[in-house]
């Protein structure tokens, strides 16, 4: 009886946690570029960001480090 509980409580949590972004509808992927005197010289992976967290990736700030812009691009 406990293993079927904790199957489902398992599956239920997956199955939100899957869902959470679908639901959203305002998805996107993002990752962080960094120029040097206007040459790209870094890039990260993408990774997708849902909801409110994909409006706060949007609205980040650049970092300036000297001559060093490192920004967020969004898709």
């Amino acid at each position: 009886m406990k293993k079927k509980i904790l199957f489902f409580a398992t599956l239920a949590l997956i199955v939100w946690t899957v869902a959470s972004c679908m639901d959203d509808g305002d998805c996107g992927f993002c990752k962080n570029v960094t120029y040097d005197n206007g040459v790209k010289i870094n890039e990260t992976g993408e990774t997708e960001y849902c909801g409110e967290n994909y409006a706060a990736q949007k609205s980040k700030q650049d970092v300036v480090i000297g001559s060093l812009v490192t920004t967020t691009v969004c898709r």
